[in-house]
């Protein structure tokens, strides 16, 4: 194993880690000065801003990887890992904040105070979208047609789901919303307490998506690389290792806001970008990565990672549709799904 293969794919992490910190810290203050919702800001605006990194890996590694199937299967990897990893992992990690919640607050119990309606809305899209991605894997790879097909779906099911959260009352974002991290560009703001101006987060979120890109780069070179040194398949190592280098850091927002009681805030971030990554990164495997994007024996093991996620999603959240209660306890259970898909992934690998 080559100790320069692994420092480029620690740097990578922390170049995406930092940059996507800043993404979100901009993308967030969007939300404030455009006075969304609650829904739109935590299901929309925060999620797709926290999804954002794990979305450009498998666009790097798909449309900029050169012509090898090898990067396609890394950007596949990446694209199922996403809203395995948050339906399962990024959950119970949230159940852990709401446990420990609890403990501080024993009358109130490890019970969600949460818009089950805003919620509810995000796991009807997914399951409609994933469900879609998923079939699309069942069409063989030169049957372009309907693969447009399926991808003009998934587009107009995202669009119909943002559409949904637009409108409502303004989010409350005073507590949860840190200094912009730029700010001192601005002369104007360089109080924490100033409001920034649009186009300093502008600036912000540019330099953020720069160092995501190059990160990206970096990141799939890096675990082709380690692919080819370890003997796995390439899929499989961007399932486990993207999400949570790019998407599960950035879901600790969840814990900030379950910590201040902004549970339809913490949750709309997890199963909003569960909606996102279900719809918009998947088109790019469909169109531009058909030969990986297929269901068959050899992909068997990857693909299985959307049966998990559907089965630990229904199992979380079956409470909240038939009472509207979720309860941490609840959540925990993704994280029991998560430790079994791993542990079917490690065996496989044992048996190759």
């Amino acid at each position: 194993m080559d100790p320069l293969t692994l420092a480029i794919l620690g740097g990578s992490f922390v170049v995406i880690l930092l940059a996507a910190e800043l993404f979100t810290n901009g993308i967030e203050w969007f939300g404030r000065k455009l006075h969304l919702s609650e829904g739109a800001v935590g299901s929309v605006l925060a999620a797709t801003g926290t999804a954002l990194p794990e979305t450009l890996i498998p666009i790097v590694a798909i449309g900029f990887g050169g012509a090898g199937v090898r990067t396609d299967e890394i950007g596949v990897g990446a694209i199922l890992g996403a809203p395995f990893m948050l339906s399962t992992l990024a959950l119970g990690v949230t159940a852990v904040a709401v446990l420990g919640r609890a403990r501080r607050r024993p009358a109130r119990g490890d019970q969600l105070s949460l818009r089950a309606r805003v919620v509810g809305a995000d796991l009807r899209y997914f399951f409609i979208a994933y469900s879609i991605a998923v079939a699309s894997a069942l069409i063989p790879s030169d049957w372009q047609p309907l693969r447009w097909v399926a991808s003009a779906s998934l587009v107009v099911v995202y669009v119909a789901y943002v559409r949904s959260h637009l409108g409502g009352a303004p989010a409350d974002m005073d507590v949860e919303l840190a200094p912009l991290r730029l700010r001192r560009l601005d002369p104007a703001g360089r109080d924490s307490d100033a409001d920034p101006r649009m186009r300093i987060v502008a600036v912000q979120v540019a330099v953020a998506l720069l160092g995501i890109v190059g990160g990206a780069v970096a990141f799939v070179g890096a675990v082709e690389e380690l692919s080819h040194d370890l003997g796995v398949a390439p899929a499989i190592l961007a399932l486990i290792i993207a999400p949570i280098a790019t998407e599960l850091p950035e879901k600790f927002n969840s814990i900030i806001w379950i910590g201040h009681g902004k549970d339809t805030l913490a949750i709309g971030n997890i199963t909003g970008a569960m909606v996102f990554q279900s719809c918009l990164p998947v088109i790019v495997a469909i169109l531009f990565a058909p030969q990986s994007w297929l269901l068959s024996g050899a992909t068997l093991p990857t693909f299985a990672s959307a049966a998990v996620a559907f089965l630990s999603t229904a199992v979380i959240f079956w409470p909240m549709w038939r009472g509207g209660v979720l309860t941490g306890r609840r959540m925990l259970v993704g994280g029991v799904f998560y430790v079994g898909y791993t542990v079917f992934i490690l065996s496989q690998l044992g048996s190759a």
